[in-house]
């Protein structure tokens, strides 16, 4: 299970549709599979969308720990040819980083509820509701097998910061939450 390179915002890749895969049970999506988690977990990070590792296929992983995912965990998964379903118009903004845009993060409104649904690689058909960090993460990894990414979705590029200088923002929001309103 080889560690793949990552492809960079700016690669062509990235920005096209991706393809459906005609059989999840292919020994070859499964070692593609097991090459993602390898890289995802090695990186470290908790999504990652075939397209970022130059591949055009429709296959994500990603996996939930149990300190982001408001108390649910959901171990390394493999979802071929996705699909989401907003459950409700509700929207909510959530920091967002990209293996594929090292460096910075952007405020990122997402669906607060999702469904999806997708193939394993036995071919059995997975189908899940989400919400919170684990709906985010599975709509951030959906978007780039449409050739999508986060910043396309940012409402405010005044809220895409360097990881670094985060603190700042977040100190900022912080004080404007407590702030007496003047209404």
């Amino acid at each position: 299970m080889p560690v793949l390179p990552i492809a960079r915002m700016g690669n062509p890749v990235l920005r096209k549709i991706a393809e459906p895969i005609a059989d999840p049970t292919d020994p070859a999506v499964a070692r593609l599979a097991a090459d993602m988690i390898a890289t995802m977990l090695d990186v470290p990070g908790v999504g990652l969308a075939a397209p970022q590792v130059s591949v055009s296929r429709r296959i994500i992983v990603f996996r939930v720990p149990a300190d982001r995912g408001e108390g649910e965990e959901v171990a390394s998964t493999v979802l071929v040819n996705p699909e989401i379903e907003p459950l409700s118009e509700d929207m909510v903004l959530g920091w967002e980083g990209c293996l594929s845009i090292p460096g910075l993060r952007g405020l990122v409104p997402r669906h607060a509820r999702i469904r999806y649904r997708g193939y394993g690689l036995d071919g059995s058909r997975i189908e899940r509701e989400a919400g919170g960090f684990h709906a985010r993460v599975v709509q951030h990894e959906v978007d780039h097998l449409d050739g999508v990414l986060y910043l396309d979705r940012m409402d405010d590029l005044r809220l895409l910061v360097c990881t670094e200088e985060m603190h700042h923002i977040n100190a900022a929001l912080a004080a404007a939450k407590e702030a007496p309103s003047r209404i």
